[in-house]
């Protein structure tokens, strides 16, 4: 893998702060924890979880709610305390259901899960796990 020619890579910008990039020109700022204008690494990891529930989410609610329904995701992570990772994600999505009778709201809530479950590839990897090697390269 060349970095220059990967989708995603981080430049460093400075003691323990990078700008993420893609090819399609999106950038992110990551750092540590406190450091303003930042994400740090394991809120990037938690906001792609979150994200890919709702964007898996996304056709299932406009069909329900209308294409210009309004929702907002959470996300909350549990540490494992000494180990430096994370046992669980618990995510919620809010949408307004107030339209929806109470069987209307169970049959969009059972095919929000389906929608998530079959589409979002952060949460299923995460269920499966994933393997993952990591290579040192010099320049030039």
């Amino acid at each position: 893998m060349n970095t220059s020619q990967s989708a995603l890579w981080a430049e460093r910008t400075g003691t323990n702060t990078y700008t993420g990039r893609s090819s399609t020109g999106a950038e992110v700022k990551i750092g540590p924890r406190g450091a303003d204008g930042t994400f740090t690494p394991s809120d990037l990891f938690a906001m792609g979880l979150a994200a890919c529930n709702l964007m898996s989410a996304d056709r299932a609610l406009a069909r329900a709610l209308g294409d210009d329904f309004d929702a907002y995701v959470g996300v909350q992570t549990t540490a494992v305390a000494g180990q430096n990772r994370y046992s669980r994600g618990d995510v919620e999505i809010v949408v307004n259901m107030e339209a929806l009778d109470e069987d209307e709201r169970a049959t969009l809530i059972d095919l929000v899960h389906k929608a998530v479950d079959r589409g979002c590839t952060v949460g299923r990897t995460l269920d499966k796990g994933m393997s993952q090697t990591l290579r040192v390269t010099s320049e030039g």
